[in-house]
């Protein structure tokens, strides 16, 4: 069992608890820095917020942040450097910006051959992609830190961005826990950064509202799987596995998804991957169409729909890398208690051991409880 907290309160470092903004009150102190949709620091971790402060962080896209309460002297670690993650999206970003101002140039163009001259100026960006691959990859294996504590805060305004780059993140991470090779892990994590690369050919517009698609709206949007691998096909640059994830992220392991309606095994492993990690980054972050959820609903969601939408055998192992409940989370019980996260039991995310808090002292109760132990109290909600 992991040692329960010190109660020495007045010696802390800077701790993270993710809190929707519009649950974020004056005075709560920035646990964790904000960028703007350019990639620049908008607020530095440690800033006291204020109306006008979380007014703008909202002004700027951003509607989730991580505050520190003060509760729990541990440090959330992210499984990447702030500085590496922040590299990988602006490289990101910066390819696709490049592929959109390309396609409008192609689409002007008559002849085959300047087409082929376009499409092999893409290289250098593609290459850069590929070396940023390695690096993360390298990076995450030599990493003893293989659980995802931290949800990817995302500006609304890069949202296509930085989701590309957490589902990468995410799928290496399961890739590794299911022994896949380097060369594997390279073209798992490339072809999971580009999943989505099909929505840069469609309408803008429709990428970005907020009110439900219609049902011919939907089918327009439904089509970037097979866009994207039609633009990858011409690219070649990427491998057939990782050319496959754009056109299969959203297929079904029982035979219900799109574009194909494939199923089982006949859907490659790397697109099983991803379609689990594709659905769980998008439903813990804000998009145009929904406000995020809590990571626990996430991942609850995601392991009711093993063996139909979701290979069984990558829920598994993806349910078993990401803690719906990082140390520091404040959670109410089924007993109508708030308690503080101090621990959790390995494989089994949705039982932590917690600790009563005592709001008005600002302390914790001296008991904890393993909740792998006490089997008729359960989490009812993250606590804000």
């Amino acid at each position: 069992m992991i040692s329960i907290i010190n109660k020495a309160f007045l010696i802390r470092r800077l701790t993270m608890r993710i809190v929707p903004i519009n649950s974020v009150t004056s005075g709560s102190v920035l646990a964790n820095n904000i960028f703007s949709e350019n990639g620049d620091i908008l607020l530095k971790k440690g800033v006291i917020l204020t109306k006008n402060l979380i007014d703008r962080i909202v002004d700027n896209g951003v509607y989730t942040v991580y505050i520190d309460d003060g509760y729990t002297d541990h440090e959330i670690v992210d499984i990447i450097q702030p500085e590496v993650r922040l590299k990988a999206m602006k490289a990101i970003k910066e390819t696709f910006t490049q592929i959109e101002n390309y396609n409008k140039q192609l689409e002007s163009q008559v002849d085959s051959f300047s087409k082929k001259i376009q499409m092999k100026s893409m290289g250098k960006y593609v290459s850069k992609l590929k070396g940023i691959a390695e690096f993360i990859v390298d990076d995450i294996s030599n990493s003893r830190q293989l659980m995802i504590n931290l949800v990817d805060i995302k500006n609304l305004n890069n949202y296509l961005y930085e989701h590309s780059l957490s589902v990468a993140i995410l799928s290496t991470v399961v890739g590794l826990e299911m022994r896949l090779n380097k060369h594997q892990l390279y073209n798992l994590f490339l072809g999971a950064m580009v999943h989505d690369i099909g929505k840069l050919f469609i309408n803008k517009n429709l990428i970005s509202q907020s009110e439900p698609y219609s049902v011919e709206e939907q089918s327009a949007v439904d089509r970037h799987t097979e866009m994207g691998y039609e633009y990858l096909k011409e690219n070649y640059n990427f491998e057939a596995p990782a050319r496959l994830i754009s056109l299969q992220h959203h297929e079904c392991f029982d035979g219900t998804g799109y574009p194909k309606g494939m199923q089982g095994d006949s859907i490659h492993i790397f697109s099983r991957i991803v379609a689990v990690c594709n659905t769980y980054d998008m439903m813990v972050s804000d998009t145009p169409q929904q406000a995020a959820i809590p990571v626990n609903e996430a991942l609850e969601y995601i392991m009711g729909n093993a063996g139909s939408c979701f290979d069984f055998n990558v829920v598994e192992i993806f349910s078993r890398k990401v803690n719906p409940y990082p140390i520091g989370t404040l959670v109410e019980l089924s007993n109508g208690e708030i308690h503080l996260v101090i621990g959790d039991n390995p494989n089994f995310p949705l039982r932590p051991i917690v600790q009563k808090v005592n709001n008005e002292l600002r302390t914790l109760e001296n008991k904890a409880i393993d909740l792998m132990k006490v089997t008729d109290i359960v989490i009812s909600k993250i606590h804000y």
